[in-house]
């Protein structure tokens, strides 16, 4: 379609966005529907309000605008025809169609880095079987000229250049000088054979036994001692037989090739009968056994004295037995049902409360401390293993998930991966002791993976096999091109696994070529629906908004999960999303500091890269990887590294129109996502440092998530105690929107029977540039169970959509979790459509259903300690800060975020409701947010990694990494992209703000495995100060343009303490939030002054 108006599949925000810029009435563009296949929406602006019109095509092809009910349709040809149409007045338009709006001129797309292009007047090459735009042209020439010697001579040229471009050093000299001189002198002749219909080649031939002629004498010499091997493993002949081929002179082509075949079947026929010998039980299978007794060595307090003892984990026979020395008799044992709770504390990273049951029925607190938090992690997994393994329970609370992506550089892997699989490498890795610990789940992406699917999946199973005791079935395989996605998991799962759907998307050139895309794979586990992604991005520095774009096609165009939720995107389809893959974000820094990056990865000072990283830039700002989670980050850069050896970064490389530089960048990542208040542990996240055949490094993830059982209800159907529903009342939505509409809610959730779907709305209104949607009286949502124990544990999906289109305006998940489920929650989540954010929908909620509890759940086992000094200087958490303070939603927090907080409503982003064990985290410093890596401090390196000494590069040593000194050599160069901006914004202002070194250093997150949120509300984030402030300011966000606010007409609440207020709305944060445009700037900020006695305030009044 050639019309300049129609703007094809762009979204309906972006098409808003045009019509505004324009900002003439009777400006339209037409494009495509987002509600119904195959139709069209025609949007026009008014007074400045857009106006969607649907366009249908009726089963005759012929087109129509929906009109109101009673009102005569036009039938139109062809979209050119409708548009000339309603071009005139007064046809039942809001305004007539003047200005077309003309669609943008995205300019041509280039090839990607990695392939390598010539220089401009010379086609490029492409190693991994994709055609580049110019190969594509060159071919359609070739196939257009008419004239014989034309075409050849163009084949000759191209074929010459390619192999001009191609590493050819471990070729000959005269096999180079063979190849040249067949492609310019013998080609044409070959070619004119083929066009005359010859089936063979005789120049090429004469070539392929030129460069083989060693080939012939070597399997000559081989099959011999082949055969002499095979009829050893042949038990059918006797001693004295042997069996030999008859070895002809003839050198042909045709009998070399049968030479060939026969080598091939000799040496297929070997394995065959190795594998039988392995079956009849004459090798034995080396695997590894079960878990075995683990024993740590710990300090216990007694009376205020420091006592060394040990504890023995033994898993199998679920006992925790404590020694007072590791080779001494047993003094006393504890079965697993007598371990009560794990309480980790917040303060001492390793330090570890063991609440045990005592003979009596009572409990009895043990404390202990471990050398390290390392340790203490690995015995609480270690436990958590116990605790499942002997919990009685028919279906599982918890999974573990294995995720790695590794670009494997389309060379094929070493003999020994296993590192990968077992966490073994640099960054946040689990302690030796977790080693015998199998995950349920293992998820692999690989981008530019030579192998064949039956010979990667092969290689997968041997080495789970060789590190693990369980069998692993493959659940599903999805390939695009040489992207690719594995997902394994135990044979005792595999009843448990259903509705299994895989899928893939194009995002190379002109989205048509897989070479760059995304594949896909989701399925249900019990209850619980899991989703996985592994992306090939776009590649080079400068092509973000290439990434971008790739992104958002992804999310549209990959169709996973449940078909009933076709109106959300994959964001919101799954109830645990994860992203992984080869995301080609840089760190955006002047090819001329390139020695000084390698220099500070010397040193482990990624935080001070980490800021320049292009992925964490474009999530602060909210563009793309809304509402993600990212582990925080503590190894090196994955690429680009010198193949063979992971001493050096290959950074820069000669080509001929210059110098190319690839600096050193964190290109492969694990991303994820998950419903509110769901439980999601990030165990580990780092790179293996032993498997160099890529320029890649293999990255891998590993998380305890929690997962929910297909439910039977104790109650009959005839119980009155089993009727029970869902009640949303006093329901707002906020939208960043200009359509004049009506608007409706959808209401989905598997404990639903079907969609349900509200009145239309009430009463709407503007305010700085939100519509301000409120709705009326909701339907009453009837569960198909009401028992508490199953609805406590289910999520709702809502979907405000236009009433005139049906297209969403906004998605939003809200958590049915709650302490008192028949008394009036306030609720407050946000909302995003095709990965964008739209706003926010607030309300209240009640679940009057039959009595009973929620039952406690294997991962509630481990808890974390809240430090008292902490506590003490927080105010009550609540999810409405945790929302303000998490930077992948500043987008549009602003106002919203307050006026939430004044309410006290609950707030539902689902980044803040993952009840996310975060026991292995970085720890938070001040002016640093949980899952926020761009804004820790300068000079912060991860505590305790244990890499292996050896390599310069990394700065390993032989004992564990600690903080080292700040490097005084070089000196700082980088400057932060923010600061470029004009001007400085009320927030950066405040992250110029120095924290006070007298106030006391507190460890409120564990340096290794994060923080941990409680069971139904996330703790606010905490910080401490490790040392004095740096001279450096902290790098802040300037704030978004689309800001979306509350509405300045909402409803007051109710009165507040002056004091409360006060504290309430201008404490400083840890980390400065977007501060709403409406409220009034003061012209000193001061921090909240101590409450002070009574007697104390009199007299300074006095």
């Amino acid at each position: 379609m050639s019309n300049s108006w129609y703007h094809g599949n762009i979204t309906r925000s972006r098409a808003e966005d045009l019509l505004s810029q324009a900002g003439k009435d009777g400006s339209y563009l037409v494009r495509d529907s987002e509600s119904v296949c195959r139709a069209y929406a025609l949007c026009v602006l008014y007074q400045n309000c857009v106006y969607t019109y649907r366009i249908l095509q009726n089963s005759e092809q012929q087109l129509s605008v929906q009109a109101s009910e009673g009102v005569a349709m036009r039938l139109f040809t062809s979209l050119l025809e409708l548009i000339e149409f309603y071009r005139n007045e007064n046809l039942g338009l809001v305004t007539h169609l003047q200005y077309p709006i003309l669609k943008e001129d995205e300019g041509p797309e280039e090839p990607d880095e990695e392939q390598e292009q010539a220089p401009p007047d010379v086609p490029p090459r492409n190693f991994a079987s994709t055609l580049v735009s110019a190969d594509i042209k060159e071919i359609q020439m070739t196939l257009e000229k008419p004239a014989l010697g034309n075409s050849s001579l163009l084949l000759s040229e191209t074929l010459l250049q390619r192999l001009q471009d191609i590493d050819s050093r471990g070729v000959p000299e005269e096999h180079l000088q063979a190849i040249r001189q067949y492609l310019s002198l013998h080609i044409s002749s070959d070619c004119e054979m083929a066009r005359n219909g010859c089936q063979s080649l005789p120049q090429l031939k004469k070539l392929l036994m030129t460069l083989c002629s060693g080939l012939y004498s070597e399997v000559t010499r081989t099959l011999p001692i082949l055969e002499s091997l095979q009829s050893t493993f042949d038990s059918q002949l006797s001693p004295g037989f042997r069996q030999r081929s008859p070895l002809s002179g003839d050198s042909n082509t045709n009998h070399m090739i049968s030479k060939l075949t026969q080598l091939t079947s000799l040496v297929s026929g070997l394995e065959e009968k190795m594998k039988t010998l392995i079956t009849d039980g004459t090798v034995v299978k080396h695997r590894r056994s079960l878990i075995p007794p683990i024993v740590f060595e710990v300090k216990a307090d007694s009376l205020g004295i420091s006592q060394k003892t040990h504890l023995k984990v033994d898993v199998e026979t679920g006992k925790l037995i404590i020694k007072k020395s590791k080779d001494g008799p047993d003094d006393k044992f504890y079965p697993s049902k007598k371990i009560l709770q794990l309480i980790k504390s917040q303060k001492f990273p390793n330090k570890l409360v063991i609440v045990l049951e005592t003979e009596k029925e009572k409990t009895h607190r043990k404390e202990y401390v471990f050398s390290d938090s390392k340790k203490r992690e690995g015995f609480c997994q270690l436990l958590q293993q116990m605790k499942n393994k002997h919990s009685g329970q028919p279906e599982p609370d918890m999974l573990t998930i294995f995720t790695g992506t590794w670009n494997m550089g389309a060379a094929p892997p070493p003999k020994r991966i296993t590192s990968w699989f077992m966490c073994k490498g640099q960054g946040k890795t689990r302690d030796e002791t977790a080693d015998y610990i199998e995950y349920d789940i293992y998820v692999i992406g690989t981008q530019e993976d030579p192998l064949s699917e039956k010979e990667w999946v092969d290689i997968l199973l041997r080495s789970l096999n060789e590190i693990t005791s369980s069998e692993y079935k493959l659940i599903t395989i999805q390939t695009l091109w040489n992207i690719r996605i594995v997902i394994l998991a135990k044979q005792e799962h595999e009843h448990r696994i259903s509705h299994v759907c895989t899928n893939s998307v194009k995002t190379g050139i002109a989205n048509t070529l897989g070479n760059k895309g995304a594949v896909g794979a989701s399925f249900m586990f019990n209850g619980t629906s899991f989703g996985f992604i592994n992306s090939h991005l776009t590649s080079g520095s400068e092509k973000k908004l290439r990434r971008k774009q790739n992104y958002f096609n992804i999310l549209r165009f990959l169709v996973l999960g449940d078909k009933k939720l076709s109106p959300f995107n994959l964001t919101h389809r799954f109830t645990h999303l994860f992203w992984l893959g080869d995301l080609n974000y840089r760190v955006q820094l002047p090819n001329s500091e390139a020695e000084n990056i390698v220099q500070k990865i010397k040193l482990q000072q990624y935080q001070e890269l980490l800021p320049y990283d292009q992925l964490n830039m474009e999530r602060r700002e909210s563009q793309v990887f809304l509402h993600f989670n990212e582990e925080e980050i503590t190894f090196p850069p994955t690429y680009r590294f010198d193949r063979g050896s992971r001493e050096r970064y290959c950074y820069t490389k000669q080509k001929a129109t210059g110098m190319k530089y690839n600096l050193p960048s964190w290109c492969d990542r694990v991303l994820w996502k998950s419903y509110p208040l769901m439980h999601v542990l990030c165990q580990s996240y780092g790179c293996t440092e032993d498997i160099t055949t890529s320029d890649h490094s293999p990255v891998f993830a590993t998380f305890e998530v929690g997962v929910t059982s297909q439910f039977v209800s104790k109650n009959r159907p005839g119980d009155p105690d089993s009727q029970g529903h869902i009640e949303l009342m006093n329901c707002k939505a906020a939208l960043h929107t200009k359509s004049h509409t009506k608007f409706y809610i959808e209401f989905h959730s598997s404990c639903l029977e079907n969609m349900v779907k509200s009145p239309e709305s009430e009463d709407q209104e503007s305010d700085n540039g939100m519509l301000v949607v409120k709705f009326g009286v909701l339907p009453k949502l009837t569960p198909i169970i009401s028992d508490p124990e199953y609805l406590l544990d289910q999520h709702l999906l809502v979907c405000i959509k236009s009433y005139d289109t049906d297209e969403s305006y906004g998605e939003g998940c809200i958590a049915l979790r709650m302490e008192d489920p028949k008394q009036q929650v306030s609720f407050f989540t946000p909302l995003a459509h095709h990965g964008e954010a739209t706003g926010y929908l607030q309300g209240e909620i009640c679940l009057p259903a039959s009595e009973g509890k929620q039952r406690e759940k294997l991962y509630d086992f481990v808890k974390i300690e809240k430090d008292e000094t902490v506590a003490h200087k927080q105010p009550k958490p609540q999810n409405n800060q945790h929302l303000e303070q998490t930077w992948s939603f500043k987008g549009f927090v602003d106002k919203s975020s307050i006026m939430a907080r004044m309410l006290g409503v609950q707030v539902c982003p689902p980044e803040a409701h993952s009840s996310i064990d975060h026991s292995g985290s970085i720890p938070v410093f001040s002016g640093q947010v949980k899952q926020s890596p761009p804004d820790t401090p300068p000079g912060y390196r991860g505590n305790e990694q244990r890499p292996k000494p050896g390599s310069p590069v990394q700065g390993r040593g032989d004992n564990p990494i600690t903080p080292p000194p700040r490097s005084t050599a070089p000196a700082q160069k980088f400057t932060h992209p923010n600061t470029a901006r004009t001007g400085l914004t009320v927030r950066q202002q405040d992250s110029h703000r120095t924290a006070n070194p007298s106030d006391t250093h507190e460890m409120v997150d564990n340096p290794l495995y994060g923080a941990v949120s409680g069971a139904l509300y996330p703790p606010a984030v905490q910080v401490r100060s490790l040392k004095p402030p740096e001279p450096m300011a902290r790098p802040c966000p300037a704030i978004r343009p689309r800001s979306m606010t509350c509405s300045s007409t909402d409803k007051k609440p109710a009165p507040m303490d002056k004091t409360t207020v006060k504290n309430t709305l201008f404490t400083p944060a840890p980390q400065a939030t977007p501060r709403p445009e409406t409220v009034p700037t003061l012209q000193k900020q001061r921090p909240p002054v101590p409450a002070k006695i009574q007697a104390t305030r009199e007299s300074q009044h006095t």
